[in-house]
């Protein structure tokens, strides 16, 4: 005779799989959501970036006083649906957002003006929607130096861009959805994230400052030397407001062992190889991760000076990570990000 399933035992079985759908499925909705959204930030970083190379090539990347002018010539190069002045942000970006570990609420209307992205470049904030589905809030840098030469020069260093990755639906949140490029901070928030309790900016790739301008202001940013005439490192200093405000070695080693869910990671520990870089950690903590010829890469300025042309760095890449100081440290070199610490 053979034995069948009783009405009980069915209702049981749907009853135990419909308690373990509950459990999961919010995960596994929650981690498709951060895979799409890393996905649409990577994909829209590396448009805009061909982009502002393209206006690199064609020498209409720099000379703009304001952003509005910027982001008029910008849509010649990516497609762009839409402008709003920074007195109509809101028609183009969400009217709040969530910013930093403390997950701040920002009024977006109150974000007008660089100086409101941690930026003393004196220009206004305007908002875009790309027709790819991208909202942005974008402010331009006009000290921005164009070499249509160089094909080697970050293009996008000229802008500072807050961009949401899912068309104003919630959760507007830094880390998630949204995400940044080159802003230090958010309205009156600083701290962009936050590891072992140590608070930092938002990731920015740092302005040049010229020889004459380090040596004025380098007693009071804490700088030594002074040599190129075009210092990132030192432009780095100055974004952050002094050497005290930049990170150690010793902070640079502690976001390695993060990204690369570590813990032995040292201060000036080269690792060759073996590491996994977290891409969903970088893309949280908003590093810009350029494809390279040995894989993908970032790279992050600490505070320690060598010299008067070199300065100490630490560079993240897909499966391994190097300390560069009086060698492969040059103070000069541009495609270099910076974080600042935050009290």
């Amino acid at each position: 005779m053979k034995k069948a399933f009783t009405l009980a035992e069915i209702l049981i079985t749907l009853m135990v799989i419909g308690f373990v759908a509950v459990l999961t499925l919010p995960n596994l909705i929650q981690n498709h959501k951060q895979k799409a959204w890393n996905t649409a930030a990577d994909v829209f970083q590396k448009k805009l970036e061909v982009a502002a190379r393209s206006m690199n090539t064609q020498e209409v990347l720099a000379g703009y006083t304001t952003t509005k002018d910027f982001v008029n010539e910008l849509k010649k190069h990516i497609k762009i649906t839409k402008i709003c002045d920074n007195t109509e942000l809101t028609k183009c970006f969400p009217s709040s957002v969530l910013w930093g570990d403390e997950q701040e609420e920002i009024n977006i209307s109150e974000v007008t003006s660089a100086k409101y992205f941690g930026l003393d470049w004196g220009t206004e904030v305007v908002g875009v929607e790309f027709s790819n589905g991208i909202d942005a809030l974008i402010a331009y840098d006009p000290n921005c130096v164009q070499d249509p030469y160089n094909n080697q020069i970050q293009a996008s260093n000229c802008m500072a861009v807050l961009y949401d990755t899912s068309a104003r639906k919630n959760p507007n949140t830094y880390g998630k959805d949204l995400r940044a490029i080159n802003i230090v901070k958010l309205g009156a928030s600083n701290c962009a994230f936050e590891i072992e309790g140590i608070c930092f900016s938002a990731p920015f790739f740092p302005t040049s400052v010229t020889k004459a301008e380090c040596e004025v202001e380098k007693s009071t940013l804490g700088i030594k030397e002074c040599n190129y005439d075009n210092d990132y490192w030192a432009g780095a200093i100055k974004a952050c407001g002094g050497i005290n405000k930049m990170p150690t070695m010793g902070h640079l080693a502690k976001i390695a062992n993060y990204i690369y869910n570590r813990s032995d990671i040292g201060p000036y520990s080269n690792i060759g190889s073996g590491l996994v870089m977290d891409k969903d950690k970088v893309s949280k903590i908003g590093f810009v991760v350029d494809n390279w010829l040995y894989g993908e890469i970032f790279n992050v300025w600490s505070s320690e000076e060598c010299n008067s042309t070199h300065a100490y760095r630490r560079d993240y890449m897909g499966t391994y990570t190097y300390v560069y100081g009086t060698m492969n440290g040059q103070r000069n070199l541009s495609g270099m990000q910076a974080i600042c610490l935050v009290d």
